[in-house]
């Protein structure tokens, strides 16, 4: 009982797991993808969820890493693409979900166009604006710089968005592709890519932008796997509650040994202090017996002698 009742009452936190993709987090459809969670050595299962739903369960081989598991994905979808998380459990305990990990398929539909206007190579402090065109109708696009998947911008759209930048920095050039989408996880084909050159002299650090659309701030739409206030992920709520049912339940154990441990004390100081009254009560007993005794030998004493003694009576 007291393993099950320790490990009930270990309040210890468990690190929260990682989780990323090989290749990559844009897979094109059909492709293959494998998710890695990785917890604490001590982990003895994971799950993986996905879009708030369990999704699979994986269980670390003994002769490998036990900190880490990989899931596979055999061909990328539509019906696969999104956000996924993991746990991993511990002992009695699971830990908190890892940050998401959002997942997209890449080409769905046609291909877009992408030009620069005014033209692909400007000067420092000059605006830009990325023209994606798509001729299947859409509700989204994306501009991606290469190197820099992680930050996308966003732009809504029927046929074709606007992705104005500027005054340009050196921070801008490189090359771009845009995508189109119904949604945030299921991507056309990419574009042909469009490369920014930036010329001029010393770059003036007082020509920062104002403009929040042009401020490298403004790549919003975050692929990486920082947290997520979009969606409360139902299966870390499943989790938080077996943690504290376990947690409740092993409180419920505790004050019932508390309860029984007095119950157990009290009694025994009962049972002494009848004991020591019981004792007491023999001893005055005794002590009268004794004392009735010795005064009754005494008039026995005192008779014979006034028996002995001639004309006493």
């Amino acid at each position: 009982m007291l393993p099950t009742l320790t490990a009930l009452l270990s309040l210890e936190t468990l690190p929260k797991p990682i989780i990323w993709a090989k290749p990559s987090i844009m897979v094109t459809n059909g492709n293959s993808v494998n998710i890695w969670c990785q917890g604490a050595q001590s982990a003895s299962e994971y799950q993986l969820y996905f879009e708030g739903s369990f999704f699979a369960l994986k269980r670390p081989k003994p002769s490998r890493s036990m900190n880490k598991v990989r899931f596979f994905i055999s061909q990328m979808t539509s019906h696969t693409a999104g956000i996924y998380t993991c746990f991993y459990q511990s002992g009695e305990l699971w830990s908190k979900s890892s940050n998401p990990l959002k997942l997209v398929v890449t080409g769905l539909y046609d291909t877009p166009n992408l030009w620069v206007y005014p033209q692909p190579e400007v000067t420092l402090g000059e605006n830009v604006t990325f023209f994606c065109q798509l001729k299947t109708a859409t509700s989204k696009f994306f501009l991606l710089k290469e190197r820099e998947s992680n930050h996308i911008q966003n732009k809504y759209g029927n046929i074709q968005a606007e992705f104005p930048m500027g005054p340009v920095t050196r921070a801008h050039r490189g090359t771009y592709r845009c995508f189109g989408s119904y949604n945030d996880y299921a991507w056309s084909f990419p574009s042909e890519p469009v490369t920014l050159l930036i010329t001029g002299g010393v770059e003036n650090t007082s020509l920062a932008p104002t403009d929040p659309t042009s401020s490298l701030d403004y790549w919003e739409f975050d692929l990486s796997t920082k947290e997520s206030g979009l969606q409360k992920d139902s299966a870390f709520w499943d989790h938080t509650t077996q943690n504290l049912i376990r947690i409740g339940l092993a409180c419920i154990i505790l004050i019932t040994l508390v309860w029984f441990l007095t119950e157990d004390w009290l009694s025994k100081r009962k049972d002494h202090e009848e004991a020591n009254r019981l004792t007491n009560w023999e001893c005055r007993r005794r002590w009268r017996m004794q004392h009735y005794l010795e005064e009754e030998q005494r008039n026995a004493i005192s008779m014979r002698e006034l028996k002995a003694t001639p004309g006493a009576l």
